[in-house]
């Protein structure tokens, strides 16, 4: 069911600050920055190799990452794993009893279709699927 890991999410407070880090750990000077307005927040992508890493600021109080932010530091959010079919892998989970978060896929960065899978179902890890 999965082919990749599609990127790792880290919640920051400041977009920027965090993104100049990034490109000194990476050397990855061009990253591409989104805003997503159903979960109001500002994305940085660094692609590294195979997979990415998704930097993450809430631009409201409302946001899921300013929400995140607010019981926990910064840090690791999310990991998204690439899949072929997110509604035939959603059906799937669901039939084995993992607590999903989305029900039917939304759309999230560059235009994927997305889903969560609840942390509780997972180890602890927010579990994202995502489709592109």
């Amino acid at each position: 069911m999965l082919k990749k890991i599609h990127h790792i999410g880290i919640a920051v407070k400041d977009l920027k600050a965090a993104a100049e880090k990034y490109v000194a750990i990476t050397g990855i000077k061009h990253y591409e920055t989104e805003y997503v307005p159903e979960q109001d927040v500002e994305v940085a992508m660094f692609e590294v190799g195979e997979s990415r890493i998704e930097l993450l600021q809430g631009k409201s109080e409302n946001s899921p990452i300013s929400k995140f932010l607010e019981k926990n530091r910064e840090g690791l959010h999310h990991v998204a794993y690439q899949v072929e079919d997110i509604e035939k892998a959603l059906e799937e989970l669901k039939a084995q009893g993992f607590m999903l978060i989305d029900e039917k896929p939304r759309m999230g960065a560059g235009g994927m279709k997305i889903a969560f899978i609840h942390p509780k179902s997972t180890n602890g890890v927010l579990t994202e699927l995502s489709q592109i």
